[in-house]
């Protein structure tokens, strides 16, 4: 029981900055169970995010009060998967041999932060249309099981990375679990649609990277949990839920 509670703290402590559960401790045989608690991690912080809304809808105008929100997924989160994103983009702007040392360059390039802020717009702008705030939760947790399907599924491209350790000890059974409470919450919230189109842009995303660099990296989960939180939003936003 220990080892569960200590995988949800490290699963905790590496996708948001919540404070309580501040423990990046990588030792052997949590890193599975952190893995699978990464939906549950999302789901949570959706949940966050919209009880803020709905605390606020009363005194905000809807326009100020996306932004608002906006803002607290991006403090919440660290902007940990905006900087993968970001790392990302800078990879595909230069040789594909030097793809993987440029995305571990502690620095942004040009190109990176450019993507990245047209990025930020369009989520942004994504929120201020966005009517069922409701479905937050559903999206941050569908954002982060197709990561952990990627984890399982795929190679990982950099051999010494941080991510080898939970590839490594994330078995069939965590993910299965991670799954069944994933598609719970998918049926309660009605929301299959979405769980359809998470998994082809996950689907879109491995067949280019696993082309390109052979596996995926950390920086490339980042990516992926920004890059299907966008397109659920708009999803939503163009009435498929």
């Amino acid at each position: 029981m220990k080892k569960v509670f200590d995988g949800f703290a490290l699963a905790l402590s590496m996708l948001s900055v919540l404070p309580f559960f501040k423990v990046h401790n990588f030792y052997k045989g949590i890193n599975g169970y952190a893995v699978t608690f990464y939906p549950f991690v999302g789901f949570l912080l959706g949940t966050l995010l919209f009880i803020t809304y709905e605390l606020l809808l009363p005194y905000f105008p809807h326009f100020h009060l996306g932004v608002t929100i906006f803002a607290l997924w991006v403090l919440l989160t660290g902007a940990l998967h905006l900087d993968g994103l970001s790392d990302t983009v800078d990879g595909l702007f230069v040789p594909k041999e030097r793809s993987l040392e440029v995305m571990k360059d502690p620095h942004n390039g040009g190109m990176g932060m450019t993507f990245g802020a047209v990025f930020l717009i369009l989520k942004a702008s994504s929120l201020i249309a966005l009517d069922a705030f409701y479905l937050l939760p559903v999206v941050l947790l569908l954002s982060r099981l197709v990561v952990i399907f990627s984890i399982f599924n795929y190679p990982y491209a950099s051999p010494n990375g941080m991510a080898t350790l939970a590839k490594e000890e994330f078995t069939k059974t965590e993910l299965l679990t991670a799954f069944a409470y994933s598609l719970v919450v998918v049926y309660l919230f009605n929301a299959w649609i979405l769980l359809l189109v998470a998994f082809v842009i996950l689907f879109i995303i491995k067949s280019f990277f696993i082309k390109r660099y052979g596996g995926f990296t950390g920086d490339i989960y980042g990516f992926s949990i920004e890059v299907v939180e966008l397109v659920l939003l708009n999803c939503i936003i163009v009435g498929l839920v």
